[in-house]
């Protein structure tokens, strides 16, 4: 029985309030795609995908946590993690005002995710629910068996997130250490550039680490403070 009220929808799927659009940093060829995600429900299907860790997840989150403060429903589909949800939570998502669909390629070839997908994206069009589809694949790459599912996930506005140059790696941990309330300095960016591991997620992750370090220690980010904290 398809589930109507916005409330139970969206019932354990839960979102990281961190995700903000306020701190993700904007590259120049990133900008006309979060601009796009960030006018909210003007474009009815946009499909989005990007190598490596370039943000996707955050992004869709973003859009989710932006339409839940304006009031209107919305939920969030880590398809990665299906294994902890049937395809039934899709049933009646035509009822809420965005659906976010992430790591689409998972489903590839699984005929009860795939249909279950493509009766919702139908359903979608009807009531004009806004959708939004990653991957890390161009649209026309993924394995989709349904003809008519591949077809669709091609249908709307396609765009590429791309991975962010190491000048932008830095400013956009700058960005999240000054929302944090601390500095980081140019030269322990750099640093610790040259030696983490250089996707997004992994060096925010090292980011709160250091900060946790700087706090317990009452001490400013230094180099010296990074090396005994990560043990470098």
């Amino acid at each position: 029985m398809p589930i109507s009220n916005a409330d139970q929808l969206t019932l354990g799927v839960g979102l990281n309030d961190d995700a903000q659009f306020e701190n993700f940093f904007v590259s120049d060829v990133n900008q006309s795609l979060v601009s796009a995600l960030a006018a909210g429900g003007e474009e009815p299907f946009l499909y989005i995908w990007g190598n490596g860790s370039p943000g996707l997840s955050h992004l869709l989150q973003a859009s989710c946590n932006k339409a839940t403060a304006e009031g209107r429903g919305a939920i969030y589909v880590p398809l990665a993690d299906r294994e902890q949800f049937a395809p039934q939570i899709l049933e009646g998502a035509e009822s809420l005002s965005l659906v976010c669909i992430d790591d689409i390629e998972n489903i590839a070839g699984d005929v009860e995710w795939e249909a279950a997908l493509f009766t919702a994206f139908n359903a979608m069009r009807q009531t004009g629910t806004q959708l939004l589809v990653a991957g890390h694949m161009a649209a026309q790459q993924l394995q989709i068996q349904l003809p008519d599912l591949h077809s669709r996930l091609q249908s709307g506005l396609l765009f590429q997130l791309f991975e962010l140059s190491d000048e932008d790696k830095l400013s956009a941990l700058q960005l999240r250490a000054r929302q944090r309330g601390f500095d980081l300095p140019d030269a322990v960016g750099e640093f610790i550039l040259l030696r983490a591991e250089r996707n997004l997620s992994a060096l925010m992750g090292i980011l709160d680490e250091l900060d946790h370090s700087s706090l317990q220690q009452q001490r400013k980010l230094t180099v010296p403070l990074v090396k005994s904290t990560l043990g470098w």
